[in-house]
């Protein structure tokens, strides 16, 4: 661009100022100049050069806002900076420093831009530009913008605290409407984005609706604002308040030489309430109970109802957690040095540790352990606690009748406290704990409520998140708690409650079992608490088996471990009689300790004579031998059942008498032979009460040995269901049955056939030391359980029969000798 000297070419404007078509230029940041409004200003660098040259001329600047920072310093193009700027004047300058000056303006006209002019040999630039005049118009709509702009700029100057009430009146004596304008745009609070809109409206009319909405915005904000301090005011004036009546109060007291205790304990417990990060919904009901509290005297007898309540609500771990130990060998290890065996419970806890590591916000399940007393089964929760790295909490549920028990007590009851859930998560001090809820198949129910029922909700994953005590009156979340139910039967479980139970079931062990955990843990314990050590005592484990056959015949080791306590006493007593510094205690030594044997170990000598016959039963104790005996005498059809049996076990004697009566034919029997006697069925152990369905081939077998004159062989033992038409029905409890007969020395077990399948349960030794038949017809079980017949019969029941020749039964027999199981399980046992 070439130089024009714009000194040449002047207009004047309405102020009287002479201002020529080029000035010199001075970009401002983020400022603006309204014409006939003044502002103080700060320059430095090449900007001080230009109002130098400025002040020595005629004092005139143009002020335009920039939209953005140039691409080369200090050289602005138009598309860097606005179209329409302020001319304005200097009224006064100060040198601060050589190259920082400061300076007050005044605002003189409105001007657009031209072009932009550079001059060699000068450090800023100029613009030819453009003066934008404006015409007052004076009409009725002018009138009315004017006053309504001057309405709101007063109700803005009552808004803001920081704007001098002196405009008001200032702003009502301007009658141009321009620079009435100008003026408000100049004073409010408003982006300079939109001020420059308001500068570049040269219409008069225009630019006042343009300030309207502008300073409506403003004025919305103002009000907004407002209102949120007067609330935040009145917010603190209430809690300064509070502050003030509470010093008061507190100065009566002293006054009145009342003891400060109340506040003292008020402002502790105000303390644990922050300290303890309650959830929103418990906090608001601590503060309630809290400001109960600050209103009542010591004295009360609701100050200790609310002080046990807070006391309750803040000891409580709402985020206090354990951390998982989820390195997953060292949980197995912990597992395997605490329990020998139990291979399905270990394999449950790891999966639940591997969940837990892939998936940490997982919901803990609900397990259930099934199995006879003695098995391990509280001991092992101890175990799984100790692998997670987690709290254990026991709660015993044997004979629990009371709701409360469970959910607490109303607040409103004396002495009310919350429920035992609750009460142990609070001695745990974490809410992650393992909790065992022992004996839970021996729960009660009565006119004070069903405990069962209010488990639903805890053993829910998907309720127990929001589980509310009576006592809190709070949800408090459960869903992190690990819950472990045992149980030694399952019949007594409400459905509703097992379904939410994963059920995992422990078995009664073998000889072999009982051997390695009482040699592993059992005799190690029972040194340490007789005062033993390993070199004063030994047992062989000869003298280990003789204890374990002779002396307890049970599914667990708890006996055992009596047992093997006795021995440990009467060793103990020897030694500080000073009788012996040692013992080494072998087979032939154990009555010494123990007494006579207790438990024969040899059933043969029961099967005697015909019409006795060894079945198999299961009892929430474990598996255990049923002898069934029968006998025949003159009489007239009767039939006489005792032993303390249930309807279901006189329901299968029935049956067997009508299937060997409609099949006498086929089983040889003498069609006559119920015409003139009496049959008497008798199950000893007859002060123990005996049901259930699986008595029925035995029933049949011990009928058919008595009234065919044939001992059932020994050391054989059978169990099953039988219908009217003589099939071989399945039944449970095959594991207990097979380790019962396993344990009193049976060699031949006769099984339903569809029970084949629960072979994968029964440990690889039992199997390897039992053959195993597989019925599904009677014909079959009398062919293998009754010795063969004999040529002449020497019996005293019925007369001589011949000999007939049976009928083919409908299925072969199905003979199946199990040396090797198709899946051989380790054998469970564990350390009591």
């Amino acid at each position: 661009m070439t130089q024009q000297d714009g000194s040449e070419n002047k207009v004047e404007n309405k102020g009287g100022f002479n201002i020529p078509e080029v000035i010199p230029i001075l970009p401002l940041g983020n400022a603006l100049v309204f014409p006939k409004t003044m502002i103080p200003l700060e320059v430095t660098g090449n900007a001080s050069v230009l109002v130098d040259e400025a002040m020595t001329r005629d004092r005139l600047v143009g002020l335009v806002m920039a939209k953005k920072e140039p691409a080369t310093p200090n050289h602005y193009t138009l598309d860097d900076l606005h179209a329409v700027g302020t001319c304005a004047v200097i009224l006064k300058m100060a040198k601060a420093s050589e190259n920082r000056t400061q300076m007050l303006l005044q605002g003189i006209s409105r001007f657009s831009i031209v072009e932009l002019i550079e001059e060699e040999g000068k450090s800023y630039q100029q613009a030819r530009i453009k003066i934008l005049e404006e015409t007052d118009v004076k009409d009725i709509e002018t009138e009315a913008l004017m006053a309504n702009l001057l309405s709101l700029f007063d109700r803005i100057l009552k808004l803001s605290p920081f704007l001098p009430p002196e405009f008001g009146p200032m702003a009502k004596s301007i009658t141009e409407a321009g620079t009435l304008a100008d003026l408000i745009a100049s004073i409010i609070n408003a982006p300079v984005e939109e001020k420059q809109k308001v500068l570049g409206t040269v219409d008069v009319k225009e630019r006042l609706r343009e300030l309207t909405k502008l300073v409506n915005h403003q004025m919305e904000v103002l009000e907004l604002g407002n209102k949120i301090q007067t609330k935040v005011k009145d917010d603190i004036d209430k809690s300064q308040r509070d502050y003030y009546l509470r010093q008061q109060l507190k100065a009566i007291k002293q006054e009145l030489g009342e003891t400060d205790e109340n506040v003292v304990e008020t402002d502790e417990y105000r303390k644990k309430i922050d300290e303890a990060d309650l959830p929103e919904e418990a906090k608001k009901e601590a503060e309630r109970e809290l400001d109960r509290l600050s209103r009542m005297h010591p004295s009360s007898a609701e100050y200790t109802v609310s002080s046990t309540y807070l006391d309750w609500i803040t000891a409580l771990p709402w985020h206090k957690a354990t951390t998982d130990n989820l390195d997953i060998i060292k949980a197995r290890q912990i597992l395997d040095e605490d329990h020998y065996g139990l291979a399905k419970p270990k394999k449950r806890i790891v999966e639940y540790l591997a969940v837990r590591k892939l998936k940490p916000d997982s919901k803990g399940p609900i397990l259930c352990f099934v199995g006879p007393p003695g098995t391990g089964k509280t001991s092992l929760g101890h175990s799984i606690a100790r692998s997670l790295g987690r709290k254990f909490v026991r709660m015993a549920l044997g004979g629990m009748r009371d709701e409360a028990e469970i959910r607490g007590h109303r607040r409103t009851y004396i002495g009310a406290l919350p429920g035992r859930v609750i009460q142990g998560l609070r001695r745990a001090e974490s809410n992650n704990p393992v909790f065992m809820l022992d004996e839970i198949d021996k729960l009660g129910s009565d006119y004070r409520g069903d405990p069962s029922s209010a488990l639903l909700e805890v053993l829910d994953p998907q309720q127990n998140n929001t589980f509310t005590d009576h006592y809190l009156d709070v949800p408090f979340d459960l869903s992190k708690v690990l819950f472990i139910a045992t149980a030694n039967m399952l019949d007594t479980i409400p459905p509703a409650l097992l379904d939410r139970l994963e059920v995992i079931e422990l078995t009664g062990y073998t000889q072999e079992e009982k051997v390695k955990i009482a040699e592993k843990y059992l005799i190690p314990r029972q040194l340490k608490e007789n005062g033993l050590t390993a070199s004063q005592f030994k047992l062989t484990t000869k003298a280990l088996s003789t204890i374990i056959t002779g002396y307890t015949r049970e599914a667990g080791v708890r006996n055992l471990e009596r047992e093997i306590a006795n021995a440990c006493r009467g060793v103990a007593a020897q030694i500080a009689e000073g009788l012996i510094k040692s013992k080494t205690v072998s087979e032939r030594d154990i009555h010494r300790y123990l007494g006579a044997v207790r438990v024969p170990t040899d059933i043969d000598w029961r099967i005697t004579r015909p019409g006795i016959a060894i079945g198999l039963a299961w009892t929430p104790v474990g598996g255990d031998m049923l002898f069934i005996e029968a006998t025949a005498m003159k009489g007239k059809k009767g039939l006489t059942l005792t032993g303390q049996l249930g309807d279901v076990m006189k329901e299968s004697v029935t049956a067997a008498l009508s299937f060997i009566r409609t099949n006498a034919k086929e089983l040889g029997v003498d069609p006559d032979f119920f015409e003139n006697v009496d049959i008497h069925i008798h199950v000893p152990a007859g002060a123990t009460p005996k049901d259930g369905p699986s008595a029925g081939v035995t029933m049949l077998t011990a009928l058919m040995s008595l009234i065919t004159n044939r001992k059932v062989k020994k050391q054989l033992a059978m169990t099953g269901e039988i219908t009217l038409r003589g099939a071989v029905l399945p039944v449970g409890g095959i594991k207990e049955k097979v380790l019962a007969a396993y344990r009193a020395g049976i060699k031949t077990i006769l099984l339903p056939a569809w029970n084949e399948k629960d072979l994968e349960d029964i440990p690889a030794n039992v199997q390897k030391n039992i053959e195993f038949h597989f019925m599904s017809d009677m014909m079959d079980v009398v062919k293998l359980a009754l010795e063969p017949e004999k040529e002449k019969k020497t019996g005293r029941v019925g007369p001589k029969m011949e000999k007939a020749e049976p009928k083919k039964s409908p299925k072969p027999v199905v003979k199946i000798k199990k040396k090797k199981p198709a899946s051989a399980r380790k054998p469970v046992s564990k350390k009591r």
